[in-house]
Order: structure tokens, then C-alpha cells, then sequence
């Protein structure tokens, strides 16, 4: 066996979780962005003469209870859920580390008052707190980040303020200190850099609750609004069809559950990576 042929097997022994997670995800992206190209017909055409056919000939999975062709939707769907899950995961990681790291460092009155609101906060679920912004402002797309984005920062900023609080321990910090490093640079320089493979892994993790969240708002009707769909919604859709036509409750709950499973895979991969780093570091001293 060659040198190139056992590092790739000691790396896809040592790494086999990531790399699998990445493989799948990879391809649920990739089918997503090439929805236009892929998909052979118009995700909101209705054909009632089609009404729950399975599949077969241009209709790869069939059509749904409208007519609509089922694989269409299933991909511009996907792309509505992915989107609102990535990007409130995005705001809550860019928010909750910068809080959380700004706090570790400052400590004092401010540090306490934040972490008891981040406390408050953590204790509603982001469900919760969905349901009663959406019964304010009303439905759509910009509602659901902003709810999810209001709770779901807060277990970032617990992580990156614990991260930095150990940091700020370290000898290194306490010679840029001396040095005249500001704040804003030994944030910016080194606790955030040292934060970022743990943030990472728990990025990973929560992107598949954020994407069923998603999925169980569109599925109560509070999510995308008709003729648009996403997964959740095309769930509630075949509800009462599910019998006749299976595969229209099968195909969506199957893409949320490879979808989620994968981006968890890939955080479990890093979350494993990081322990045996912090293992060998701790052994090294």
C-alpha cells in the first residue's frame, strides 16, 4: 500500500463522520442549486388531468393534488428551507459570539446583566417565541428569521463568553496587556480566532433544529405563503393524500431528515476533531 493510500485511509478512519456528512450534504446543495437546470417543469403549474399520479415519464416522483410536479417542488422547496435555516443560524453565530466573546472579556456588571437576559431567553423556545411574533407582524419570510434569530443566539454567546474567560487567563493575554493591546484588538486577535472550531461544531449541530423548526412553522401555515412551498408546507399539503400517494408525505420528510442528518454528522465530525486536539493539548502539558 502506498504512502497516499493509507493517509487517505488513516483520514477517512479518523474522520469518516465529517466526511460522510459532507458527502451528503454536498450533494442535497448542489441538487438545490441546480434546481432550474434538474427540474423539468414549473414547481407552481397546476394539471388537474395529473392530479396524484405517481411517478413515471417526466414526472420523476410523481405529481401532487394540484397537478403539480412533485420532484419541481421539492427542490424550490428545499431551497426556501435551507435558506431560512442558514441564514438565522448565520445572524445567530455572528451575534451570539461577538456578545458572548465582548462579555468574557469585560466581565463586571455588564457581563452579569447580559448572561442573566441571555438566561431569560434561553428558557422560551425559539417555537415560542415564533408563534407570537408571527401573530404580530403576521407570516413571511421575514418574520421567521427575525424569530428565530431573537432566541437563537443565545447559546452562542455562552459558549464564546466561556471560551473567553478561559482565554483571558492565558499568559499571552496578559502580555498584550502589558503591551498596550486594546480590547477591541486582543478580541478581534485572539479570543475569537480560539473560539472558532468549537462555534463551528456547534454551528453544524443546531443547523438541523433549526431546519425542522422551519419546517414544523410552514407546517402549522406560518411560514411561506402559497403558491410558494417549502418542505413543512408540502408535508401539511399531502396530509389527507397520504394513503393514495405516498411519496408526497415521504419525499419532503425524507429531504429534511438526509438534510439535517448530514450537517449533524459534519458537527459531530468537528465536535470529535476539537475533543482530541483539547486531549492532546492537555496531554502535551
Amino acid at each position: 500500500m502506498t504512502m497516499a493510500a493509507r493517509s487517505v485511509r488513516w483520514v477517512m478512519r479518523q474522520h469518516w463522520t465529517f466526511i460522510a456528512g459532507l458527502f451528503s450534504g454536498t450533494v442535497v446543495v448542489l441538487l438545490l442549486v441546480a434546481a432550474p437546470v434538474i427540474s423539468l417543469h414549473d414547481p407552481i403549474a397546476q394539471d388537474l388531468s395529473m392530479r396524484l399520479q405517481g411517478p413515471g415519464g417526466d414526472h420523476w416522483l410523481g405529481n401532487d393534488q394540484l397537478g403539480r410536479d412533485l420532484w419541481a417542488r421539492l427542490l424550490y422547496g428545499g431551497r426556501f428551507s435551507v435558506v431560512v435555516a442558514a441564514l438565522t443560524l448565520f445572524l445567530s453565530v455572528t451575534i451570539g459570539t461577538l456578545i458572548g466573546a465582548w462579555c468574557g472579556r469585560i466581565g463586571g456588571a455588564v457581563d452579569e446583566f447580559v448572561m442573566r437576559v441571555v438566561d431569560v431567553l434561553i428558557s422560551f423556545p425559539e417555537i415560542i417565541v415564533a408563534l407570537f411574533l408571527i401573530a404580530i407582524i403576521g407570516p413571511g419570510f421575514g418574520t421567521l428569521v427575525l424569530a428565530l434569530t431573537l432566541v437563537g443566539w443565545t447559546p452562542f454567546a455562552r459558549l464564546a463568553r466561556g471560551i473567553a474567560l478561559d482565554i483571558s487567563s492565558r499568559d499571552y493575554i496578559a502580555a498584550a496587556e502589558v503591551l498596550g493591546c486594546t480590547r477591541t484588538f486582543i478580541l478581534l486577535r485572539h479570543v475569537i480566532p480560539n473560539a472558532l472550531r468549537p462555534i463551528s461544531a456547534m454551528t453544524f449541530l443546531r443547523f438541523g433544529h433549526k431546519l425542522i423548526t422551519v419546517g414544523a412553522l410552514s407546517y402549522l401555515g406560518l411560514g411561506v405563503q402559497p403558491p410558494d412551498s417549502d418542505w413543512g408546507a408540502m408535508l401539511a399539503d399531502a396530509r389527507q393524500f397520504a394513503v393514495r400517494q405516498p411519496l408526497l408525505v415521504f419525499a419532503p420528510g425524507i429531504a429534511i431528515m438526509v438534510t439535517a442528518l448530514s450537517v449533524t454528522l459534519m458537527g459531530q465530525g468537528l465536535e470529535i476533531d476539537a475533543d482530541r486536539s483539547r486531549r492532546l493539548r492537555t496531554g502535551q502539558s
